[in-house]
Parts: structure tokens; C-alpha cells; sequence
């Protein structure tokens, strides 16, 4: 049965503005419950069932008919001339040229064609079909447009899924990383398998290897800059280690219990160094500890994460802030920078001779921990810092507030990065699974571009040092490839020029706002210390007491009044 609706209208009433109002829910139809059947209702326990969403291709070969072609021609060397005219003989073929010259039909036919003739002549002169018009005009520029899709997805399919606590790409440049997972309840046990996986995003079906540490889930990864074979690990149970993927899944070495952190070892970066080997990790013990891959029996250094107020102050432990992100510039060697679990972001110098010397700097970055740290790779200078539902980028000029941050998100952010090759761009990732694509020279109020890319929420991003591919990490175990537009990989000539313009823009703009701010702090501090003894010098006690005399009579007044 069609069901279907008809109406008519005047032509005259085509094409007007339809006028809408309000109007209240109307109700078709009620159906009450029936009861019998509600008791008979058994409530379906949940379950989980998982499918592989890989597209199935198949390969079939057919053979068409076959066309039979034949190749023909004709010669025409000379054509009109009837056949008792010799085409070879010039004195016949002037002669029956002369013949039709003087028919009447041929000079009508020469008069009728030569108009047309002449149109096309003039034309063909006034026209230079050979040359390049419009040459002085400037080229415009080609219309931008923004995109990012999903290349591969590696998907974890251990049961129940484990969230991704860190990427780190292979060194050499290719397709291949490695990804820690875990999966742990608040007393910080694990509830799922610990092992890590080694992927190559060209073929996600299977990752490539399985790497654990008997029993001790895996928290941050890192390939040796120098030794691309050898991957260093922070483990929950505080300890670190290192593994060789050729040699299989167990580690090579590990360090001992008694010299490990004394919390689970969350962040692990490598340093410059001449051997290449040498990492430092930190956790929420608050201690930040330097190791070396090829003796992992004692610590090369070791720094307690306390900012003391005096050089001759000792730091204590009980005082110490948990370590949530690092952050480490090959090009500046001696310096370092960690994020805190209170939001704060301290700057490090492994060159100062006392514990006042060695954590020189402070920021109040977040209300939250903060959960991404990283340096511009063009302005070391500048950093962004991603924490509670913001995203902002500092100076080390201006400490009392940052340069650049974005409006604060109705989903938090989860981590953020720069991009290698565009040094405007920064990605971050949200807990509602989106990405989105910050330029800051094309827009700061909102980004230049935001993606979908699941509906679970994305926990970690990294950047491929190519800077076209970014991989994200979800709360399920999935790791997204996502390959970015040509605009968004590529910079421009003029873009280093211009951003840093706008960072030292901002940067003295905040210098100026930070004194000012200085300025009426003393002011407000200096009446509030000199009031009190300035009132008590001016006002005599005579005059305190007819006061208190006036205010007494006036409140008998009133009350005989009632």
C-alpha cells in the first residue's frame, strides 16, 4: 500500500518565503503498557563480540570479445577534374580552367563564400593564437582545502581492550612503531594482559611483535636515536629496561628493584649524548633518574622534582611534585623541562651546582595535570603545554601567563603536539574521540580543521618526523594512521618570518601586562600595610567618641519611633 499525501497551490504562490511558528506536540496516538507481558521481561546480560572491519578483495580475469579492425585508404593526389580532362597536361588544365572562370554559377558561388572567407582572414590576423594573454596579471592563488583521512588502523584486539599509554615511531623514518597498552585498576594492578606491540601501519592485520616484562605492564617507549634496534621502557613497577626486537619479546636487561623509582616509571625520553645510549625517566615519585642502557645497575644521575627558595635550603621528597610529562630538546643539552601533576611546568638545568640552580624555572600552566609537553622544533623558545580543557603555548621570557591558548574546550584535551614540518601547526586530540588541527597563522579562535576519527576517546598522539602522518591512540587499543593534506604538511617562504613576528608580538605584549600587573600589586600592598597606623594617628579620641555618642542617640530614636 502507497501512502502518500497530495496538495495543491497557485502558481502565483511559488517561490515565497515560508513563515514557520511554534507550535506544541501534537499526539497521534497512545498505547498503554501491557502488564502481562512487562512481567514476562528478562533483562539480556551484555555481550561483546568482536568483528574485523577489513574490506575483501578478490581477483577475477575475463576475456572480451575481440574486435576485428582492417586499415583502408584512398590517394587523393588530385581531385574535380572530369575525365576527358589529361591532369598532367598543363596547357588542358588551364584550358578548362578558363572554361569555368566564365560560367555564370561559379562567380555567384565565388561572391557567396568570399564574405565568410574574409570574416575568418580578418579574425585570424587580429588574433595571435600563438601568444600568452594576460601574462601581467598576478597567478591567484589556489583555493586551500583542508583534509585529513585514515590510512590504517591498528587494532588491538586483546579482551578486555586496554588504552594505549604511548606511541614512538622507528627512527629511520619508515612505517613501523611501537605502542605501549594498559589496562589497570586504582590500587594500580593489572586487569588485562601487559604485553606491547610493535605494528607496521603498511599491514596492520598482525603487529609484528610481542615484547613484555614478565608480568609488569609497560608505560612509555622509546627508540634509541642512535641504536634504532633497541627499544627503552618505564614499567609500572617503577623499574626500566631495554629490549632488542631481533633478539625476541623478553627483555635484554633490567634494572634492579632496589634502584628503580619508588612509584610506577611514567615518562621516558633519550638524551643527547655521545654514546647515544643514555635516557632519563621520571613518575609521580617525584625524582627524575638518568640511566644508561649499557649499565643499568646504578643510576648516572639522579634530581629530586622540589623547587627550593634558597640555595642552602636541602629538597625533600615529602615535598616533591609527581612527574605526568617530559620533554627534552637534543639541541639544548642540558636542559629539560616536566610537567607535574598539579599543573605545573618546571624548567631544568643539569649544569646548576645546587638543587636552587638546577630547577631555575616555574610555570602555572593547568589546573590539572599536564598531560603533553614539547618544544617547538623551530622556536625552542616556545613550547605547548596540554592540560584540563586547554591548550597553550609559553615563552621562557613570560612566566606569570602564556603567550597563545585556545578557548576552552567542552571536551578535555588528552595530548597535543607540533608539527615537524609546518611550525604553525599543532594537533590535539579530545576525549570525544576528535582531532583537531590548530594553524596559528591562518586562525587562533578555532582550528583550521576538526575530524571524527572514533567515538571512543583518543588518549595520545605522536608525529612521523615526514610530518604528513600522525598516529592517535584510543581508549580501546586502536591506533589510527591519519594522513594530512599538502597544506597542512608542507610551510610556505614567508611562514617563519610571520610566526615569529606573532610569537615576539605576544611575547612583549605579556612582558607589558606582567609588569603592569607587578605595579599594582605594590600599590594595593602599600596602603593596606601603612593604613592601619596612619588612621590611628589622625583621628583623635574625642572625635571617636561623639561619634559613638551620635550613633547611640540615633538608635534610640529609631526605636522609640516603633
Amino acid at each position: 500500500m502507497d501512502i502518500n499525501y497530495q496538495y495543491s497551490k497557485k502558481r502565483g504562490d511559488f517561490g515565497r518565503q515560508p513563515l514557520f511558528c511554534e507550535q506544541g506536540p501534537q499526539l497521534c496516538d497512545s498505547i498503554a503498557p501491557d502488564l502481562a507481558e512487562r512481567r514476562r521481561y528478562i533483562l539480556r546480560n551484555p555481550v561483546h563480540q568482536f568483528t574485523q572491519n577489513t574490506p575483501s578483495f578478490s581477483q577475477h580475469t575475463i576475456n572480451t570479445i575481440r574486435a576485428e579492425y582492417t586499415n583502408s585508404g584512398a590517394n587523393h593526389a588530385e581531385g574535380g577534374w572530369p575525365k576527358d580532362v589529361n591532369v598532367t597536361d598543363p596547357e588542358a588544365t588551364q584550358r578548362y580552367r578558363r572554361k569555368i572562370e566564365k560560367d555564370d554559377n561559379y562567380i555567384h558561388c565565388v561572391m557567396a563564400l568570399s564574405p565568410g572567407m574574409e570574416h575568418y582572414v580578418l579574425q585570424n590576423n587580429a588574433i595571435d593564437m600563438y601568444r600568452s594573454y594576460y601574462a601581467e596579471m598576478a597567478e591567484a592563488p589556489p583555493l586551500e582545502r583542508s583534509s585529513v583521512r585514515i590510512v590504517n588502523i591498528c587494532r588491538e584486539t586483546t579482551h578486555p581492550p586496554r588504552r594505549v599509554r604511548a606511541i614512538c615511531w622507528h627512527p629511520d623514518g619508515g612505517h613501523q612503531l611501537a605502542a605501549s597498552y594498559t589496562y589497570i585498576d586504582w590500587d594500580r594492578r593489572p586487569l588485562a594482559p601487559v604485553h606491547s606491540l610493535l605494528w607496521d601501519t603498511t599491514s596492520p592485520q598482525e603487529p609484528l611483535l610481542s615484547v613484555a616484562a614478565a608480568g609488569d605492564a609497560i608505560m612509555d617507549m622509546a627508540y634509541a636515536p642512535r641504536a634504532p634496534h633497541m627499544l627503552a621502557a618505564a614499567l609500572l613497577s617503577g623499574r626500566v629496561g631495554v629490549w632488542d626486537p631481533r633478539a625476541g619479546s623478553a627483555p635484554v636487561v633490567l634494572c634492579p628493584p632496589h634502584i628503580a623509582h619508588r612509584d610506577m616509571a611514567r615518562r621516558l625520553l633519550f638524551i643527547h649524548s655521545k654514546s647515544g645510549q643514555e635516557f632519563f625517566s621520571s613518575g609521580p615519585d617525584g625524582v627524575c633518574k638518568w640511566w644508561d642502557m649499557r649499565n643499568l645497575n646504578e643510576v648516572t644521575d639522579e634530581l629530586i622534582i622540589d623547587m627550593v627558595k634558597s640555595p642552602t635550603e636541602p629538597q625533600n621528597m615529602a615535598t616533591a611534585f609527581g612527574a605526568s610529562a617530559l620533554e627534552y630538546e637534543a639541541t639544548i643539552p642540558s636542559r629539560f623541562m616536566v610537567g607535574t601533576e598539579n599543573g605545573l611546568i618546571i624548567g631544568g638545568n643539569r649544569k646548576g651546582k645546587t638543587a636552587y640552580e638546577k630547577l631555575p624555572a616555574r610555570f602555572d600552566a593547568h589546573l590539572g595535570p599536564v598531560w603533553s609537553l614539547e618544544r617547538n622544533p623551530g622556536f625552542l623558545k616556545n613550547f605547548l603545554s596540554v592540560g584540563d580543557w586547554t591548550a597553550r603555548v609559553w615563552s621562557e621570557d613570560c612566566r606569570e601567563s602564556a603567550i597563545l591558548w585556545t578557548p576552552p574546550a567542552r571536551h578535555r584535551y588528552t595530548a597535543g603536539a607540533w608539527s615537524p614540518t609546518r611550525l604553525s601547526l599543532m594537533l590535539l586530540v579530545q576525549f570525544n574521540g576528535v582531532l583537531t588541527c590548530w594553524d596559528l597563522l591562518r586562525r587562533q579562535q578555532r582550528p583550521v580543521l576538526s575530524a571524527q576519527l572514533c567515538p571512543e576517546p583518543l588518549l595520545s598522539i605522536r608525529m612521523h618526523e615526514s610530518g604528513t602522518l600522525a598516529a592517535c591512540g584510543s581508549q580501546l587499543g586502536n591506533i589510527y594512521v591519519v594522513e594530512m593534506s599538502h597544506n597542512l604538511a608542507q610551510t610556505d617562504k614567508n611562514d617563519k618570518s610571520l610566526l615569529t613576528a606573532m610569537f615576539e608580538r605576544e611575547s612583549k605584549r605579556e612582558r607589558i601586562l606582567e609588569s603592569r600587573l607587578r605595579e599594582l600589586r605594590l600599590k594595593q600592598r602599600q596602603p593596606a600595610a601603612g593604613g592601619a597606623s596612619a588612621l590611628a594617628l589622625t583621628t583623635p579620641a574625642a572625635d571617636l567618641a561623639a561619634v559613638t555618642a551620635q550613633y547611640a542617640q540615633t538608635v534610640r530614636r529609631e526605636l522609640a519611633n516603633l
